[in-house]
């Protein structure tokens, strides 16, 4: 195995607030209060705007482009062939099989963030495209709002998580019910949750003409009561692994 190291000199990806009510799971953090109000029950005004998009159940993974040069990333920020399990190593072949489409997102010191779906975690997919779906376009800790990321994907067809909704706060029951059974990507197993993302078009000057820019302000999620996480990985079922996509 190769030394292992990380490129950004940080994780990949953190761990997203649970809204009242989500599973946690061990590491996981509750949003706070205010936050889950925002999220599910009254924006503070008009300058809120809230998407919710499925959740899906693989492992984090995520692109840099550095100094010209492609890493394909596991959530700690180790480069992914490095890893352990043979769903990162398969991670980065295929981005080196995909690396055209990549350069094409990606702008120096930005990342493309997504779930890697190529084995079952908790929730095993009939998966009708491609194991990546990405999710954030970020550089460093700055997110993208969620039109820029579509925007710059959108010419190379790398696929993102359903849009449930669109506009004002959605309840928890409201996302789930619109999510049915079993969401929209393929999933064999109920559905995991959903994601809401907070963006806010928020004052850049104060006192100077009101000048607004759009950002992105904060994300949360719920994940089912009954969720068991990880039943298919062999290091907990004790089985063989179970693959979603070879």
């Amino acid at each position: 195995m190769q030394e292992r190291r990380k490129p950004l000199g940080m994780k990949n990806y953190g761990h997203i607030a649970h809204l009242p009510g989500s599973r946690m799971g061990p590491g996981d953090h509750k949003c706070e209060a205010g936050q889950a109000r925002i999220a599910t029950l009254k924006a503070r005004d008009r300058h809120d705007h809230i998407i919710v998009q499925e959740k899906l159940d693989g492992t984090n993974v995520g692109v840099a482009r550095l100094d010209g040069a492609l890493y394909p990333l596991v959530r700690a920020g180790y480069v992914a062939d490095t890893s352990p399990f043979e769903q990162h190593w398969r991670f980065a072949q295929w981005v080196y099989a995909n690396q055209d489409r990549f350069l094409a997102v990606l702008r120096d010191g930005e990342r493309l963030v997504g779930e890697w779906l190529m084995q079952a975690h908790g929730t095993r997919y009939q998966l009708k495209h491609e194991p990546f779906v990405a999710f954030d376009l970020m550089a460093r800790n700055d997110r993208a709002r969620y039109d820029e990321l579509t925007d710059r994907v959108k010419n190379v067809d790398f696929v993102t998580p359903k849009v449930i909704h669109r506009g004002g706060p959605l309840s928890i029951e409201a996302a789930m019910e619109a999510l049915d059974t079993y969401g929209f990507h393929g999933a064999s197993d109920p559905v995991e949750g959903a994601v809401w993302r907070i963006e806010r078009n928020e004052l850049v000057n104060p006192g100077k003409n009101g000048e607004r820019r759009w950002t992105v302000d904060f994300l949360v999620k719920y994940v089912r009561h009954d969720k068991q996480d990880g039943i298919y990985l062999p290091e907990i079922s004790g089985k063989k692994s179970v693959w979603n996509w070879r």
